[in-house]
């Protein structure tokens, strides 16, 4: 039947990125700046800044990344809970992996964030936790088993985030992100732990 909640949310994302890219106002208004959340009480931006993205290269690799693994996740929840659960499970997955990068600046006037990178990362570790020897293609197409890199993405984020980040990516929302999608999906199905455990153990079958 294909994945048609999963090209909805890449369609909103693209319209609503290449609007912002030519105004500046609704790009402002959407991004993630936490003195409005935190004076004018503008809390839709916890979800707005999810849709849009500070350049069409940025716009591209979250939704060329959720292309791929968004079918699997859309299935997931849509089998265990119902019809309208990934959209609610990808939502979440935007606040909930921005919050601690909002708690941490929600003083700072000069902070901003934007992007579905949070989300997208709840999303491909989804498919870790399905398929942990599945090939994840890094940069020119180099093959890594979904396992290595799903520990070495998390090892990175958090060290990347300790160590105050590096130029404008929001590594505390990527870490926080991939753990909301390992977490998300083990209290939707718990079982799912022995699945990712049996399949890790068998690496050739």
């Amino acid at each position: 039947m294909g994945s048609p909640q999963t090209l909805i949310l890449i369609a909103i994302t693209v319209v609503v990125s290449w609007l912002s890219f030519s105004r500046t106002r609704l790009l402002d208004r959407l991004t993630l700046w936490p003195p409005a959340i935190d004076r004018k009480h503008e809390y839709d931006r916890l979800v707005t800044h999810g849709f849009v993205h500070a350049d069409w290269m940025h716009l591209f690799f979250n939704m060329f990344t959720l292309y791929f693994f968004g079918p699997l996740a859309e299935r997931f929840y849509a089998q265990a809970i119902g019809p309208l659960a990934f959209p609610v499970f990808y939502l979440a997955a935007i606040v909930v992996a921005i919050l601690p990068t909002y708690m941490r600046h929600r003083h700072d006037a000069a902070y901003r964030s934007l992007g579905a990178s949070g989300a997208v990362a709840a999303v491909m570790f989804t498919y870790v936790l399905f398929d942990p020897w599945g090939r994840i293609y890094l940069f020119f197409g180099i093959p890594c088993p979904a396992i290595v890199f799903g520990v070495l993405y998390l090892a990175y984020s958090a060290w990347a985030d300790a160590r105050g980040g590096h130029g404008n990516i929001n590594h505390s929302a990527h870490f926080w992100g991939a753990a909301f999608g390992i977490a998300a999906a083990l209290v939707v199905e718990p079982q799912l732990i022995e699945v990712f455990t049996q399949r890790l153990l068998a690496p050739l079958q």
